[in-house]
């Protein structure tokens, strides 16, 4: 395959996870240095979920450092066998956005690196990029690539523009924007009072926020992933590090001293989003609206230049703020000789959105 870097850059692959452990401080830096970073590209939320849902033997992080050793490229993967042979990202199903890392600064010649990086952990399968948030960093390794390539729409996610909670009420129609102002009025008289917590109560506040949301949802269809043990130790292990880097935030919502709700909001320069949360049923008893709560709550932690994402969902009580609609990407990258594959894939994934489509009308036209 062409395309082999020029620049003084190395290329390694990490396959062993005490490796990927103690690569921390090295990625931390990078990621600092990668402004389209979102919090699910932090090492402590990879590192976690990998040691809840890795499999031993499958992990391909591909790593390019300069010559004085610094990292400038990191590309998170795993191997899966099913349903094609493939390099996926790291972070699966629970993680809204995924994507490689760039430093900002050398941008351009550590694309061309990883790319050649990337061909060579792939071997015989195929690089299947998905849920890269317009603006990612594999855009850039997407452009570069020298082999065959497809680009696809994957996930719709909704954005709000980073405003303080009054100007996103301002933005609505005259009698939404006044339901929206009585809600919060609501909220403050029935007395409910929110807390940022430290990083070292974020264990205890992660297992209440998982309390209330299994009562939230009992008796109710729930992703059943949040309900399960591994995913519990996963926030568990991660939230506490992200909070204390500053790539999340845990709130908490109590009735005098008791803790009715709790969010867990995910951070970085360019992106706020309300990642999961947990109410008490009560509170609806008491007419509280929930989600006005938690949009006001995550208002308050926005970057100037960034925007506050309402993550992947097209929910329609989402809509009520008025989003902007945005759709992840998935690129696709082979080597000529895996060009089968990326044939296969592009077939699979034409089948499932027809699937799609017809249960859609289906469900529109019972």
């Amino acid at each position: 395959m062409s395309g082999r870097p020029t620049e003084p850059l190395r290329i390694e692959l990490c396959r062993d996870e005490a490796e990927f452990t103690a690569l921390g401080a090295d990625w931390n830096r990078l990621y600092r240095r990668c402004r389209s970073v979102t919090a699910f590209q932090s090492h402590a939320w990879l590192h976690s979920w990998w040691m809840s849902y890795g499999r031993p033997g499958r992990l391909r992080v591909v790593l390019v450092r300069d010559a004085d050793g610094e990292l400038v490229a990191a590309a998170p993967l795993m191997l899966v066998r099913a349903p094609l042979p493939a390099l996926v990202p790291l972070g699966g199903a629970i993680s809204d956005f995924t994507d490689v890392l760039l430093d900002d600064e050398r941008a351009e010649p550590a694309a061309r690196a990883l790319a050649h990086g990337l061909a060579g952990a792939a071997r015989t399968a195929l690089v299947d990029l998905r849920e890269v948030r317009p603006g990612g960093a594999a855009e850039r390794v997407y452009a570069c690539w020298p082999g065959p390539r497809r680009a696809l729409p994957d996930s719709l996610c909704l954005e709000l523009p980073a405003l303080p909670m009054d100007d996103l009420v301002a933005r609505l129609p005259t009698p939404r924007a006044q339901r929206a102002r009585a809600k919060m009025r609501k909220i403050d008289a029935v007395g409910v009072r929110r807390r940022v917590v430290g990083a070292d109560e974020a264990e205890g506040a992660v297992r209440t926020l998982l309390d209330l949301h299994r009562l939230q949802w009992q008796g109710r269809k729930v992703t059943t992933e949040h309900l399960r043990p591994r995913f519990c130790e996963h926030l568990i292990r991660s939230v506490g590090p992200m909070v204390r880097s500053g790539a999340a935030v845990v709130t908490e919502f109590r009735l005098d001293d008791t803790v009715v709700a709790a969010d867990l909001t995910l951070l970085a320069p360019g992106l706020t989003g309300g990642y999961l949360y947990g109410a008490h049923p009560d509170l609806r008893d008491r007419k509280v609206d929930v989600a006005t709560m938690l949009l006001h709550a995550s208002t308050e932690h926005l970057s100037d230049s960034g925007v506050l994402s309402l993550l992947r969902g097209n929910e329609p009580y989402k809509h009520h703020w008025r989003p902007s609609q945005v759709t992840n990407q998935r690129f696709l990258l082979s080597r000529k000789r895996t060009a089968p594959l990326l044939a296969a894939a592009m077939c699979n994934a034409k089948a499932k959105s027809q699937a799609k489509q017809l249960l859609r009308l289906h469900r529109d036209n019972p």
